[in-house]
């Protein structure tokens, strides 16, 4: 498990960086709010509580407010899903993304919409299903093979890739599906509405919940097995319980925002610069920069190339592959050098 724990100590105190990462994420917040095709001020959010029935009221309830909601909970949710994925499998390149969790939700959503298509609470159980089913089955693997970590990762990369065909059957034998589905393949938070977010809010809730009262569980089982034993801990049931509690961020997550990738695999890494490997504070911080950072991003593809939008997903993509690609490499390095 070293090499998930930073080596060198952090710079702030974890109070400090926590409060760093708190206003970060307010100030992405209102970032979102105010800018895009139509950029507002501070003034008008003012104005548009005192008018509800004004223009800008509505643009505001409507389309930002929505979609602010939509990329915090999605960033806090992968952030803490990437983090337990990490410490439960020992492994710092695996992901959501990575090891197959986002495919098997968004085969499950893409299947559940084929199926009861006038269903949008049925979309985050199926999504968390379907990450239910890759993670345990990626584990599973691992388990019976005795995978190296690295193999672990690259048996994620074929399920991904298996569960990512079983969604294009879906979508050929249910053409009505494709509706979207380029859109939901890529990632992103535009056009989600309050009817989408509030069944996948209660699992994200749930979910960061139960993340955060299980944070020193995830410590212990850092030690290693035998250690974890030895402490009294049911070593078999907690990761059953982690890894179900990180199916539900992450199916959640997904089946509003789609396809998002790479958050879950960078955000853990970067919030242990701020803070360390404690995963007390290292959920937390987790949670408050995957809010912070997706948001960010999704104001990055309103305005970069204004008026046009392009999907936050296209925008991980650019950023998360190299550094996956670096963390490989670095991986690979570590292993041979013993």
């Amino acid at each position: 498990m070293k090499c998930l724990r930073t080596s060198s100590t952090a710079r702030l105190s974890p109070r400090a960086a926590l409060t760093v990462l708190f206003l970060m994420l307010l100030l992405s917040l209102a970032l979102s709010l105010l800018l895009g095709a139509v950029s507002l001020a501070p003034a008008d959010l003012l104005s548009a509580l005192a008018n509800p029935s004004s223009p800008t009221a509505r643009i505001l309830m409507h389309v930002r407010l929505p979609r602010t909601l939509a990329s915090l909970l999605a960033g806090a949710a992968l952030g803490a899903a990437g983090v337990i994925i990490q410490s439960v499998l020992g492994n710092p390149l695996a992901g959501p993304n990575i090891i197959g969790v986002n495919a098997g939700a968004g085969f499950f959503v893409v299947l559940a919409s084929a199926l009861w298509p006038a269903s949008l609470r049925a979309l985050p159980m199926a999504a968390f299903l379907g990450a239910l089913a890759a993670m345990l089955l990626v584990y599973s693997i691992a388990k019976l093979t005795g995978a190296s970590k690295l193999t672990l990762v690259l048996a994620g990369v074929a399920i991904n890739s298996l569960l990512n065909a079983g969604t294009d059957a879906v979508v050929t034998l249910f053409p009505d599906v494709l509706v979207g589905s380029s859109a939901f393949r890529i990632g992103g938070v535009a056009g989600v509405s309050m009817a989408q977010l509030r069944p996948a809010a209660v699992y994200i809730g749930l979910g960061l919940v139960a993340a955060l009262a299980l944070r020193h569980e995830m410590d212990v089982l850092a030690l290693g097995e035998d250690t974890a034993k030895s402490l009294g801990l049911r070593v078999g049931l907690m990761r059953f319980f982690l890894l179900l509690t990180a199916a539900a961020l992450a199916g959640a997550a997904v089946s509003f925002a789609g396809l998002v990738g790479f958050v879950g695999l960078i955000v853990p890494h970067a919030a242990r610069l701020f803070v360390g490997g404690d995963s007390r504070v290292l959920l937390p911080a987790s949670m408050l920069l995957g809010g912070a950072s997706l948001t960010l991003c999704d104001v990055l593809t309103r305005m970069l190339f204004a008026p046009y939008e392009l999907p936050v997903g296209i925008l991980l993509s650019a950023i998360g592959c190299p550094f996956f690609l670096f963390m490989l490499i670095r991986r690979k390095r570590e292993v041979a050098q013993g």
